[in-house]
């Protein structure tokens, strides 16, 4: 590059930086970090690698900010100039740079959440727990919101659906370079901390850069249990505690840590690692056990180690905190069963009978760590031992150490148990109709009728091990009719045979596709005069859980009647609950991507139709959304404080009344909505030849051979229709192509058969529904490119199927804007706008290289040998990609 040049190219890429408006610190962080790498890649090996980085970057920088059709020509012919060889390292260099811009913005998240930690008296009621209970309470009262607050449940469940496509190797180098960020920001400007952290994160980045981003084959479902488990290790074992105490001082003030805690253990963490087994014919009853016994080692190993870490604090001798009669009885009967731990504690507890106690039920957790005769038969009855020491120190006036630490240790055992997370089952109807047809068709069974009568008798010995909570919901996908439901309670009765017990259990339909939808409250109305079904809900004070599918309802009929599909189903399913007297928790199915449900959480609760919250809040986290939400402690906390709020808010009945009230005043909208979006979104979708158009026009068959996950792509061995594909890689395919459109289609015709701008300005302020879907949308739109977009059309040969994709595109980008207001997309949202305009242009870097590696493999007669290095060309830039837009399906 000629001086005059490279002088330009610096000057315009510091202007569209500049341009950006980010923090200032944030902006050091990029460049500090965007520097490093391009010294990694001077350094290596390959000559002009750097330069060429450089070229393609600076191109799509132009590109971005000219929008003249030359600039982008421009930029496509650096792309396609590069070899295939050359063209991977870029990809791989650009694919890093994400990394380490996603990187800085999460740091700068963290600064932001570190600076802002006890400012939690601003007035955004829907911000914090705490400010949301004090609306609350000045809406229903004290005494009625404290009830509320006690019933509170945030029950986030973690799915191995295939949506994460970094590799584990590369996720923990992230994670090391964010502490070591960390050390640089706390080092001396000058100093030898400073140099010593430049020096380690260098070499952090050129092994990120030198890490193969693609994963040599599948990970087993025991692979994600242990990647699941990482975040529990790193962040949520000590992270949900710090929650409930952060919330419940600042509700009470001055009394706070001396006082009984208002704050319950209001999360519960589910799973469907290892038990999800619908379409997903690796996971086993032998991998569920495998399941269940890895999260049990981890939970009961933090459980010990905390345990002895309080009992090192209470340092409490008998003569200034003297033990109640019940510690007294408690210590006598745990030195009783444990001689050897009675010794020990009295040896390094010398009159200190609190201390004593409390090492001695550590050395219990560690009996059931290793299944001894010291083990636990469940964790209540260590929760019983905690509250005696607790008791105990209140009966001596010691307050602030019974509601100090060792408040804590209760909150993480009520909180996880003995279990960590609920290990949740799924199947499909149609397997169990199958199982049972052939059990009482008397008989010997199939592979597959055994392996299924396994599972139950594995959910059975888990929960005799480790508790009812442990395991027991059995969600049943695709149900259609109350026998799907009851099924499973016969098949769980032939597993353990006439006179064995069966497993406790809580079943759960799950309605996904749109008619199922529209079945699911005359589904539920008959389900519930089954026997056994009356019999549970007697039990568990009349709760039933119900399930909704976001994935498949979208794929039906687009996202706009879906949307709208799913809060008519909400709004009769929580009516009828609550004429049955049924205490309703809805199981909302959500992905990542907005075309699967996704977007903010807290928005969305409190959009809900009324009743249909009631202070329960559960869903799906999968894929790239669990290490995002929960990969950090800080946005962790915050994430759970802002969710947990919007839970508790939507109860209040100025939340239900608007909610109500904005739903029956646009109605007609909804109603003309609905039917304008489904018409055209049928349009496309069952055009003759769609299927495989859109298999050509997007990378949906290379996505399948991406090792993402355990779970198949497809349920068939080709997809000739939509119904053979999952929804996952119908929005990651959409998503890579840049268009994005399973998140946005129709919605442009929906709005303007309406036609009254006016009219849907207001509705979009008033009806909390139409808000988010619009908002949802325009992120979505805002991560489409018109420019790309049409030249991954281009390869389908189908003018018309094209032209009606653009069309609804722009006719969409336009009524978004003009129903939202403003000069352009997320106008109204200056910090997501800016996050995803600060990507843009590198991420149009990465769809050219791809674009490329597609043309080749779709239009040309290559050997084998350079198919294979296109099609790894273009496995890269999906990965890179899916790093740029920050979500894959």
């Amino acid at each position: 590059m000629h001086e005059t040049t490279r002088t330009e190219a610096i000057d315009l890429v510091g202007r569209y930086e500049a341009g950006q408006e980010l923090p200032e610190r944030m902006r050091a962080d990029v460049r500090f970090l965007g520097a490093m790498l391009g010294q990694v890649l001077r350094e290596s090996g390959s000559p002009g690698l750097y330069e060429d980085v450089e070229r393609l970057r600076t191109a799509t920088i132009a590109a971005y900010t000219d929008e003249s059709p030359e600039a982008f020509e421009r930029a496509a012919a650096i792309a396609d100039s590069f070899t295939v060889d050359r063209a991977d390292e870029v990809a791989r260099a650009f694919t890093a740079y994400f990394h380490l811009v996603n990187l800085a913005e999460e740091h700068q998240r963290v600064r932001a959440l570190r600076e802002r930690d006890g400012q939690e008296d601003r007035s955004d009621a829907a911000d914090s727990l705490s400010s949301a209970y004090a609306r609350l309470a000045t809406e229903i009262g004290d005494d009625a919101a404290h009830r509320r607050l006690t019933d509170l449940r945030f029950h986030p469940v973690f799915t191995a659906h295939p949506t994460e496509a970094r590799r584990r190797a590369v996720s923990m180098s992230i994670r090391r370079l964010a502490r070591l960020l960390d050390d640089y920001d706390a080092s001396h400007v000058a100093g030898a901390d400073r140099r010593r952290a430049e020096r380690r994160m260098l070499e952090e980045i050129d092994t990120l850069w030198r890490t193969a981003p693609l994963r040599a084959e599948k990970p087993s479902p025991l692979d994600e249990v242990r990647a699941v488990m990482a975040v529990f290790d790193e962040t949520l074992y000590t992270s949900v505690p710090r929650v409930y105490r952060r919330a419940d001082d600042a509700i009470q003030g001055s009394v706070g840590g001396r006082s009984e805690p208002v704050v319950p253990a209001f999360v519960r963490l589910g799973t469907w690692v290892g038990g999800d087994r619908d379409g997903n014919p690796f996971v086993t009853a032998s991998v569920t056990r495998k399941a269940a016994d890895i999260a049990s080692q981890h939970v009961l190993l933090g459980l010990e180690r905390t345990t002895v870490r309080v009992a090192r604090g209470l340092t409490l001798d008998a003569d200034s905190t003297p033990p109640s009669a019940a510690l007294v009885a408690l210590r006598d009967q745990l030195a009783a069963a444990d001689e050897t731990g009675a010794r020990d504690a009295r040896k390094r507890a010398v009159n200190e009978p609190h201390k004593q106690v409390l090492l001695l039920l550590a050395r219990r957790i560690a009996g059931t760590r290793a299944r001894d005769a010291l083990a636990y038969g469940d964790p209540e009855e260590l929760l019983a031992g905690l509250r005696t020491v607790q008791g105990s120190l209140l009966e001596a006036a010691a307050a602030r150490q019974a509601y100090g630490h060792l408040q804590q240790l209760i909150w993480q055992v009520e909180t996880f148990g003995f279990h960590l997370a609920e290990l949740e089952v799924r199947q499909h109807s149609a397997v169990h109709a199958k199982v049972l047809a052939e059990c009482e068709a008397g008989g010997e069974l199939s592979d597959q009728a055994q392996e299924v009568l396994e599972v139950f008798r594995t959910v059975a010995t888990i929960q005799k091990r480790l508790g009812p909570r442990a395991a027991g919901r059995y969600i049943v996908s695709f149900t259609q009719s109350a026998a799907d439901l009851a099924a499973v309670h016969a098949l769980a009765r032939h597993a353990v045979g006439p006179d064995g017990t069966p497993p406790v259990l809580d079943v759960i339909p799950l309605f996904e596709t749109f008619a199922d939808l529209q079945a699911a409250p005359a589904i539920l109305a008959e389900i519930v005069q089954h026997p056994l079904f009356v019999e549970r809900l007697a039990q568990t004070d009349r709760r039933l859980e119900v399930m909704l599918g976001y994935s498949d309802s979208s794929k039906d009929v687009g996202p706009v009647a879906a949307n709208l599909a799913l809060y008519e189903a909400q709004a009769q399913i929580a009516a009828w609950a609550d004429a049955e007297g049924i205490r309703l928790t809805l199981f909302h199915g959500r992905g990542g991507a907005l075309g699967r449900g996704g977007g903010p959480a807290n928005s969305a609760i409190l959009a809900q139709p009324p009743h249909s919250v009631d202070g329960r809040f559960k869903l799906t986290e999968q894929g790239e959304v669990i290490f995002a939400r929960y990969g950090d402690p800080a946005i962790a906390m915050r994430h759970i404080d802002q969710v947990a709020a919007a839970t508790l808010l939507a109860s209040a009945p100025s939340i239900e009344q608007r909610n109500r009230d904005a739903a029956e005043r646009y109605a007609d909208v909804a109603k003309t909505m609905d039917a304008a979006s489904r018409e055209r979104f049928f349009s496309l979708v069952k055009a003759p030849g769609f299927a495989p158009w859109f298999a050509t026009v997007t990378p949906m068959e290379e996505i399948g051979l991406l090792a993402l996950g355990s779970r198949p792509a497809r349920r068939g061995l080709s997809v000739g229709s939509l119904e053979d594909l999952r929804a996952i890689p119908w929005v990651f395919a959409w998503t890579q192509a840049r268009i994005n459109l399973a998140g946005w289609f129709g919605l442009g015709t929906a709005l303007e058969a309406v036609g009254d701008e006016e009219l849907l300005r207001e509705a979009y302020r008033e009806w909390p529904l139409l808000h988010t879907v619009v908002d949802n949308v325009a992120m979505s739109l805002a991560k489409a490119d018109p420019r790309i977009a049409r030249r991954y059309l281009a390869l389908g040969d189908r003018d018309d199927l094209a032209d009606l994709v653009m069309d609804e595109l722009l006719l969409t980008r336009d009524w978004v804007t003009r129903v939202v207001g403003g000069n352009g997309l997320l106008s109204n949202k200056p910090i997501l706008q800016r996050a995803v305009k600060m990507r843009s242009p590198y991420v149009d870097a990465l769809s050219l290289l791809q674009l490329r590696a597609l043309r080749a493999l779709r239009t040309s007669d290559e050997p084998a040998t350079d198919a294979r290095e296109w099609q790894r060309l273009l496995l890269l830039s999906v990965s890179g990609v899916a790093a740029g837009l920050q979500n894959t399906g």
